[in-house]
């Protein structure tokens, strides 16, 4: 993980807080995590404050404001009960106090991250995931916010335009899983492009991202909230469906691929050109998961899973 440029605590927090909204600044404060990129304080029982620890995620938190209010509705109407980080208060940067980035108050979610619970528990909220998918998968105007890594075609990625970049890719195959890792590739290379308008994509949508929480059962098997949408930009839906093979086991990934068919593109569901780029995506993220194990520890489990789905499917 990238050291921090400033040390994000809850002094500063509360000091932002009062600076901005004072309303909010005696609430309790906890640090809940530091991400790669931002640190999460839970602020009193219902929010958080979301505020970048290193410049280059500081574009992330404006992207994120810019772009979930124009999305909110759409996707309250989807899943009701999932909560998503439409910011409710934005922060400004605070020369008085040192602090040179935008941040956010946001909704807080009670729950678990979905990459702590088991593949097959997971098919409980499949549907779910695939009704705000594809709520999310609509087109987006000029200006949703640009990502050169996310939502691209795929024959711009530097995988499908330099043969060492993919071999290095695959060196974390498998010796003997290789041959049917490079046709997951080939497949997605020769579908054709998406010809439709750019959609919105959440852009990172892992289990990482997804937070469960019990339901009726006393299990951990409803979403409770879709997190970090610093990613978010327009493109290829096919970029945000390679998450299914990240999620969700054979049963799971046909209930959420069979929401999104029922509801995306107009009710005409998604071509088999946009799945076979979906599983190259997927193929992209499953690798990039294992080549660096040390940075992405908690990764590791997500991507070995979804290698083996794509292997099997591709064996």
């Amino acid at each position: 993980m990238p050291a921090a440029e400033i040390d994000v605590d809850v002094r500063l927090t509360r000091a932002l807080l009062a600076e901005q909204h004072p309303d909010l600044a005696d609430r309790p404060l906890e640090i809940v995590a530091h991400g790669w990129d931002n640190v999460m304080v839970r602020l009193g029982d219902d929010l958080a404050v979301r505020l970048p620890r290193r410049a280059l995620a500081a574009p992330l938190v404006e992207h994120e404001q810019r772009a979930l209010p124009a999305l909110a509705a759409r996707l309250r109407a989807a899943a009701p009960d999932v909560v998503v980080p439409v910011p409710v208060r934005v922060g400004r940067p605070s020369t008085a106090l040192g602090y040179p980035w935008p941040w956010s108050v946001v909704p807080w979610a009670d729950g678990v991250s979905a990459e702590a619970t088991s593949v097959a528990a997971r098919t409980a909220w499949a549907g779910t995931l695939g009704r705000l998918l594809a709520a999310v998968h609509t087109p987006a105007p000029e200006g949703a916010p640009p990502n050169p890594v996310r939502g691209v075609p795929l024959r711009e990625r530097a995988e499908a335009r330099d043969p060492a970049a993919l071999d290095e890719r695959l060196a974390v195959v498998p010796a003997e899983a290789r041959g049917a890792a490079r046709r997951v590739w080939e497949r997605a290379l020769d579908a054709p492009a998406s010809d439709g308008p750019p959609v919105w994509l959440h852009g990172d949508p892992h289990p990482a991202n997804l937070v469960v929480a019990p339901g009726a059962g006393g299990r951990a098997d409803r979403l409770a909230a879709v997190v970090d949408w610093g990613d978010v930009t327009s493109g290829d839906p096919a970029s945000d469906l390679g998450s299914l093979w990240l999620c969700f086991d054979d049963e799971g990934r046909a209930a959420c691929r069979a929401e999104i068919q029922a509801r995306a593109n107009g009710g005409g569901g998604w071509d088999e050109a946009t799945w076979a780029r979906a599983a190259g995506w997927s193929l992209l993220y499953a690798t990039n998961m294992l080549v660096h194990p040390e940075q992405h520890p908690r990764m590791v489990p997500i991507g070995r899973h979804a290698l083996a789905a794509l292997l099997d499917g591709a064996a």
